[in-house]
């Protein structure tokens, strides 16, 4: 059977569907772009995370064209993915970024932005990094009332930012990656608006973006309208704004059954009130948006090594070479991956529970029913492009794995696995 995502790219008046392929299994191989998942991992070496560049490319362009008539700008959430080749993949088919620290700022400008397609969106950093920011002449977007008024201080008329919005919206279903409902630290709440203008006015502030993001996995259309509403009422008052900017947060399946974000319907309902807006208010503001997981996520597996099958009593664990110190999600925020065992896809299914080799509870899936399993096959974890490798780390002085880009056709190396010598750099001897 194969597997494939199914993504509607608006026409004019209509959507028809696009068609572009997960892994495929073929004459009992899985394969990415043609090439067998196995030879990549052969070739590579396990803990790997692959990613698809024609995924990638594929979901950027599905944002383009779902926005296409508000001219939309996206700018790519880095922090779902950092990788100098993701970013340049990105930029080469008209994507900007967004970047929420100085030093991946510095990525970004390394991997060929230019300032004005960067926008720097702090949170809790001190007004010495945003000046560093500045400095580099990327677009600056503040959340909190304090930092705001020593922007004021410095920078008074002569540098513009942006102001990050909390809209009080509890959005995605989930608390630790829902940002803009009431006891998030993310954004200034909309109900200090009185005490924002007062800092605006003091200080002679030029306010030239507004900036809303309520968290991830919103599958809800109404709750980006709620956005537009807020952001537009408000716009009112800013004269300076040149830019509208409503996050990202767009769901995509992590199961065959998930529901997702209705895209064309979200595109249809977005540009017309947007035309609108700017038609009655004579502007003409740009649509922003800040994908992160929707590029990404999808595009990306991280595939692992069985190193043993450990049948107790009750239950069957199989125990990879990897763990949370690479794929923290399912123990962070209780994310569920799809499993796949691409050494034996035609075996008998049996009940298994994947944990890793990290002296932690680190469970990957549980009770999770998989083609039959043996020690050295390969496993892979799908939806692993998205917060997989950049948030990954060393703990127990396990290796970061390497990383590989499919593309035309091509099984690439864009970072090599960490080794010995890069545990110890950094750390001084003094005994």
């Amino acid at each position: 059977m194969d597997f494939f995502i199914l993504v509607y790219l608006p026409q004019v008046g209509m959507s028809r569907p696009y068609l572009f392929f997960d892994m495929q299994l073929h004459n009992s191989y899985y394969q990415l772009q043609g090439l067998a998942i196995t030879d990549i991992c052969n070739q590579f070496g396990t803990p790997l995370y692959v990613y698809d560049a024609n995924t990638i490319v594929a979901q950027l362009k599905t944002l383009q064209t779902t926005f296409a008539e508000s001219h939309v700008k996206v700018k790519y959430a880095a922090k779902a993915l950092t990788n100098i080749s993701v970013l340049k993949l990105l930029k080469k088919n008209g994507s900007g970024i967004d970047v929420v620290s100085v030093n991946e700022a510095r990525l970004a400008l390394h991997a060929g932005f230019d300032p004005k397609d960067i926008m720097f969106t702090s949170n809790s950093v001190g007004i010495d990094e945003i000046a560093e920011a500045v400095d580099l002449g990327v677009y600056i977007n503040l959340d909190n009332l304090s930092i705001l008024e020593q922007f004021g201080k410095k920078y008074g008329s002569s540098y513009p930012c942006c102001v990050r919005l909390n809209p009080s919206i509890m959005a995605g279903g989930n608390l630790k990656i829902s940002t803009g409902h009431s006891q998030s630290k993310f954004g200034i709440p909309v109900e200090q608006m009185d005490q924002i203008k007062a800092l605006v006015t003091h200080y002679n502030i030029v306010i030239n973006g507004l900036h809303i993001h309520t968290g991830s996995e919103i599958k809800d259309v109404d709750v980006f309208m709620k956005m537009a509403d807020i952001l537009f009422d408000l716009a009112v008052d800013f004269t300076h704004v040149k830019f509208l900017d409503f996050g990202g947060g767009f769901k995509v399946a992590y199961k065959k059954e998930d529901a997702v974000t209705d895209m064309p319907k979200l595109g249809q309902r977005l540009n017309t009130a947007f035309a609108d807006f700017n038609q009655k208010h004579n502007r003409n503001l740009e649509l922003w948006i800040e994908p992160g997981k929707f590029i990404v996520s999808e595009a990306g597996y991280l595939f692992t090594k069985v190193n043993i099958v450990k049948k107790n009593p009750t239950i069957t664990f199989l125990g990879v070479d990897s763990g949370l110190n690479h794929l923290i999600r399912p123990m962070m925020y209780d994310a569920y991956h799809e499993i796949v065992n691409v050494s034996n896809p035609t075996g008998k299914e049996q009940t298994y529970t994947v944990v890793g080799n990290i002296c932690e509870t680190d469970t990957l899936g549980a009770d999770r029913s998989l083609n039959e399993v043996r020690e050295g096959d390969i496993l892979a974890f799908k939806n692993g492009g998205a917060y997989g490798f950049s948030m990954a780390s060393t703990y127990n002085s396990r290796f970061l794995p390497a990383e590989v880009l499919v593309i035309n056709g091509e099984a690439k190396l864009i970072r090599q696995r960490t080794t010995f010598e890069d545990l110890l750099h950094g750390q001084i001897d003094v005994i």
